[in-house]
């Protein structure tokens, strides 16, 4: 190889935008003299000479002359005939250097080494890739819908690197096309083989809390703490914000006149209701205000010992008959993501319940405990409380079969005829 010109013709190298020069050839020369060791057995005496500025690349083998016949070492050794074939006033003992064209290295070795020199500037590519990535790990990305998947979306940015967007990263309610620009967060960056494989996420905690760092200039410049956040993507969120200047009113600040500067996250994350509450350092006031819309009337905390599974311990929160519906939440999603935000089990229960009731947990023998806890999760926990629905309401409110529900009633209104 005269010139790296000839590197230039390979189609493979046309488009790289991450390799300069000066990596290019020392990439080259390590791989001719990969090509030089497997063809003569060692490289050791060979000179590779680059000059990274002109492109051109040359190879010498140096040898020393012995006499005819005594060579015992091809490669490093020239018998005296040879040598003077090449500079008639060779002597015994001298130093040989011969120029090595890229075709006496033969037709199969030229294309392992085209082969591996490929494979050397991709892995290279790869790596620069991985690092450039890594480093943003935890930070918004955009890109470009490049092809779907019935498990993910494929994307590619402006440089043509392929991101992933798995369907478990997804909400809910994404619908995306073909050349449609897409933003998540940067969940992970790791390397199967030599490909970099990075993974976006809608779905992340992290992707709200960056959201609001975009929006809310007094997120990003600190003056407003992000201290919780849980989600259910794509239905709810719960923000716990604090701020050590109070002359701000952080959840004021976080909102906007009118809900105007939590508009473009809601848009963002599919109409996702987002709360934003005040973080306090008093546990039952958090608690309190990570059940609103509904007021609490008392709580009793139970703490564990130490964490277990994310949990700080139970709670027992009591509040009016009208109230535990709203502390619940449609699905139990309110008092799912009050749980998520404080790290506590969070029980609701009725304050002043008639003498005459009874608790739908009483009726365990008779009653299979998923039916209870689907009446529960719409705020129904007591006989009275479910007899006082008609069938429909409880059809329309719940995944009960009619069948179901009346079975139910029967076995509650066989207690009070009792």
């Amino acid at each position: 190889m005269e010139n790296i010109g000839l590197i230039d013709s390979f189609s493979e190298f046309k488009d790289i935008k991450s390799i300069d020069r000066v990596t290019l050839m020392s990439i080259l020369e390590e791989v001719f003299r990969a090509a030089l060791k497997r063809k003569f057995g060692s490289d050791d005496n060979f000179d590779i000479i680059i000059n990274p500025d002109k492109g051109d690349l040359e190879i010498w083998r140096n040898r020393v002359v012995v006499a005819d016949g005594m060579s015992e070492d091809d490669n490093e050794e020239i018998e005296l005939t040879e040598a003077r074939n090449i500079e008639p006033d060779f002597e015994i003992g001298e130093d040989v250097s011969e120029e090595v064209k890229l075709e006496n290295l033969g037709r199969r070795a030229i294309l392992a080494l085209r082969q591996n020199l490929i494979s050397k500037i991709q892995e290279h590519d790869s790596t620069n890739i991985f690092k450039q990535f890594k480093e943003l790990e935890g930070e918004i990305y955009s890109a470009e819908v490049h092809h779907i998947r019935h498990n993910a979306i494929i994307l590619l940015d402006d440089e043509g690197n392929e991101l992933i967007l798995p369907k478990s990263e997804q909400i809910r309610s994404d619908f995306f096309r073909k050349g449609d620009s897409v933003r998540g967060i940067i969940k992970s960056v790791e390397l199967r083989g030599t490909k970099p494989v990075i993974i976006l996420s809608r779905t992340s905690p992290e992707f709200l809390i960056k959201l609001f760092e975009q929006e809310i200039p007094e997120v990003f410049d600190g003056l407003i703490t992000i201290e919780g956040v849980a989600r259910i993507p794509g239905e709810k969120a719960k923000v716990a914000v604090d701020s050590y200047d109070d002359r701000i009113d952080p959840v004021g600040a976080c909102v906007g006149m009118k809900g105007s500067r939590i508009h473009g996250i809601v848009r963002e994350l599919g109409n996702e209701n987002i709360d934003v509450i005040n973080y306090t350092k008093n546990e039952q006031l958090y608690i309190a205000r990570a059940l609103s819309p509904a007021k609490i009337v008392s709580m009793e905390i139970k703490p564990n010992e130490e964490v277990v599974d994310g949990k700080k311990g139970r709670v027992e929160v009591f509040l009016k008959p009208e109230e535990v519906s709203k502390a619940i939440g449609k699905g139990g999603v309110n008092i799912r993501l009050a749980s998520q935000l404080t790290g506590y089990e969070i029980d609701v229960q009725r304050e002043g319940i008639e003498d005459e009731d009874v608790e739908l947990t009483e009726f365990v023998d008779e009653i299979e405990d998923w039916v209870i806890q689907e009446l529960k999760k719409i705020g129904l926990d007591t006989a009275r409380s479910v007899l006082e629905k008609d069938v429909a309401e409880l059809l329309k409110r719940t995944d009960l079969e009619e069948e179901t529900i009346l079975d139910v009633q029967q076995i509650l209104r066989e207690e009070f005829e009792d």
